[in-house]
């Protein structure tokens, strides 16, 4: 039976055909040549290295994505690398050590040990860009604005951004003494909005009734534009932190207004994605007709340490598979290749040259191949013409 079906692939593996294939990597090309424009430098990570280079920072999910086997050089675990952003990382702290804010750009596949995101995929084609050296609120609105130009590029225009801040939770419950236990079981109910649940679980713990409000209404504080007027009526009288987080959080948004005036902003305080990685703002993008995010991002500053150099860092990541499955672009129709028969004519060998020299696909005829023209993708064909060798169309 498994001889039978040795064309299957795995759960969550996929391959692209030609015409696929062609599409997407005409969008790579046109997406890094999009983020050179904006000053981002392209790196190449490896796409297995040393575990714990792979793992720094990025708390528990990531552990569950990531394949792992054992060096047979070292003895040391490998992860095949699940995502490229702790790689980047590496990179700015580790090999370039630059003082000027560094924009580092990367594009390519990662391995998951579940299938991920709207497409279900386990092999995503991740394409992101990272920013180094910067921790103001403008930093992070270029990488929004940088994601926002990403989808539009891909066909997808008609999005949302979902806003939050890691920082205005982790304020309030170092204000409330949460312990490492309580803070976990409040961070996974806050993203269920399971109210109920929250009002019992802060009733039970020793807080004074502000702090017992605060941390419960962060979970009612989503919507879109009326949200920052009741973030800032029920946070009052927070620490600084919290404040801070705050009042960071509604720099960007407006930030963002100004410089992606199409695109409509929505807030959630109790969404918290990447929360043990995350330190700042965190973003995602949504279209109407998906559940489920389609790019995602956020400031992460604290991820450089372990590799001799902590910087402030945002970014953003995205899966340009799903990306291209879910845009509305038009691809132009391809022209058609040029059959050139099996000839051993020199002139037919010139002639072949300067086509492609030229931009046209010409495929050499092979002595006796079989099959119909059509299926070579060719719709003309090298004839002589008693003179020289002419290009006609096939019917």
């Amino acid at each position: 039976m498994i001889g039978k079906n040795r064309w299957l692939l795995p759960e969550g593996i996929e391959e692209l055909l030609p015409e696929q294939a062609a599409q997407l990597e005409q969008l790579r090309r046109e997406l890094l040549d999009l983020y050179r424009g904006w000053g981002y430098e392209l790196i190449i990570p490896p796409f297995i290295d040393y575990l714990d280079s792979l793992l720094t920072g990025t708390g528990h999910d990531l552990d569950l994505q990531t394949f792992k086997l054992i060096d047979q050089l070292s003895g040391r675990l490998l992860g095949l690398r699940a995502d490229m952003t702790p790689q980047a990382a590496r990179i700015d702290a580790h090999r370039l050590r630059r003082e000027a804010p560094t924009r580092l750009c990367y594009l390519g596949t990662v391995l998951h040990t579940l299938p991920d995101g709207f497409a279900g995929s386990r092999s995503p084609m991740q394409v992101g860009a990272e920013l180094f050296g910067h921790a103001g609120a403008e930093s992070d609105v270029e990488i929004l604005e940088l994601m926002v130009a990403t989808l539009a590029l891909t066909g997808i225009d008609d999005i949302y951004i979902d806003l939050g801040h890691v920082g205005i939770y982790r304020g309030l419950a170092g204000d409330a003494r949460l312990d490492e236990a309580q803070e976990a079981f409040l961070f996974d109910a806050l993203q269920r909005k399971a109210i109920p649940e929250i009002n019992e679980f802060l009733s039970a713990l020793d807080l004074s009734t502000a702090q017992r409000e605060r941390l419960a209404g962060l979970a009612t504080l989503n919507g879109g534009e009326e949200v920052p007027e009741r973030a800032r009526a029920l946070l009052h009288g927070s620490g600084t932190d919290t404040l801070n987080a705050l009042e960071n959080l509604l720099r960007i948004a407006a930030l963002a207004r100004r410089r992606l005036p199409g695109v409509a902003l929505h807030f959630d305080l109790a969404e918290l994605r990447g929360y043990q990685f995350h330190t700042g703002v965190v973003f995602a993008a949504f279209v109407a007709d998906r559940g489920q995010e389609i790019a995602r991002g956020g400031r992460y500053d604290d991820i450089g340490k372990v590799f001799g150099r902590a910087r402030p860092a945002t970014g953003f990541s995205t899966d340009l598979r799903s990306l291209m499955q879910l845009g509305s672009r038009s691809w132009p129709q391809r022209s058609g290749a040029i059959l050139a028969p099996a000839d051993d004519d020199p002139a037919l060998e010139e002639k072949v040259r300067e086509l492609r020299a030229g931009g046209e696909i010409v495929i050499r005829q092979l002595p006796g191949e079989s099959g119909s023209f059509a299926e070579t993708g060719c719709n003309r064909g090298l004839r002589w013409n008693g003179s020289e060798w002419v290009v006609e169309q096939v019917s």
